[in-house]
């Protein structure tokens, strides 16, 4: 009898531990998978980090994973490394899934980030002189951000003033005989003291300490169509952590941080 007993109680057992550790697993406090977004450090990850302990209560683990960068973050979540990204524009997130083939969607519209001209050496964009260095973002939408900002002051004139994909081919006017070259967007704070001007994203900027409000030559209006879009997959889109999270981007709470912290350099969207 003991020779069929043993093995009994054994896989008994073995079973019991096999239950007990999916239990574990499966999270016996009835915990979600923690929901991964990648974003840039400022303001995208101050607002996400303030909204944090929000989603906890919720049920929602958010894990930020911070970038410097604008290619990473929808790369990582269009292979499904990432949940989900907040950082960019809708002009951007156009551009980037016609050149990269990618699929990525809108979520919601969290905040604007008014794109300015910044300079070391002048304090008007009038003392702009003749030939003056200017430098740009390289990346398509930004690219064409700067000079749709630039057209818009006159400095220079566009084939199409409303085209949001245009480029320097598009220039059909430059009278102050500009001088341009484009860099990743990243690099031109960096740059900023060794030319005459240079046009920066409003994340770039406050990360290097400037006030768009105040520092600026020039800056987008507040009629800005560049929103800042939580950003998914279709795949994905509709989960319930990427709703909390939508739904706590755009809250009471987010409106009153963002005007608190960033007097006007950032401005709410919703």
């Amino acid at each position: 009898m003991k020779k069929y007993l043993l093995p009994l109680v054994s896989a008994l057992a073995m079973l019991a531990a096999a239950c007990s550790g999916g239990q574990d697993k499966g999270g016996s406090s009835g915990a979600e998978a923690p929901l991964t977004v990648a974003a840039t450090p400022v303001p995208h990850t101050e607002i996400l980090k303030e909204i944090k302990p929000l989603l906890a209560k919720q049920g929602v683990n958010l894990e930020i994973r911070v970038f410097t960068d604008y290619v990473q973050p929808n790369m990582q979540v269009a292979q499904k490394q990432l949940d989900v990204n907040f950082f960019q524009t809708g002009p951007y997130l156009d551009a980037f899934n016609k050149e990269r083939g990618t699929n990525l969607v809108k979520v919601v519209g969290v905040h604007i980030e008014p794109f300015g001209a910044y300079s070391r050496k002048y304090t008007s964009i009038d003392q702009l002189p003749d030939g003056a260095d200017v430098v740009i973002p390289n990346d398509p939408s930004n690219n064409s951000r700067a000079l749709l900002l630039l057209a818009k002051h006159g400095l220079i004139t566009l084939a199409d003033p409303e085209d949001r994909l245009a480029t320097l081919k598009d220039v059909t006017g430059n009278p102050k005989h500009l001088k341009f070259r484009e860099l990743e967007a990243a690099m031109l704070p960096r740059v900023l003291g060794e030319v005459d001007l240079a046009l920066i994203n409003t994340n770039y900027a406050l990360a290097a300490k400037l006030n768009p409000v105040k520092d600026a030559l020039l800056i987008e209006d507040k009629e800005s169509p560049y929103v800042n879009f939580l950003v998914a997959r279709p795949d994905n889109k509709d989960d319930p952590r990427v709703q909390k999270l939508a739904a706590a981007l755009t809250s009471p709470e987010v409106k009153a941080f963002i005007e608190k912290t960033y007097g006007g350099a950032v401005q709410p969207a919703f």
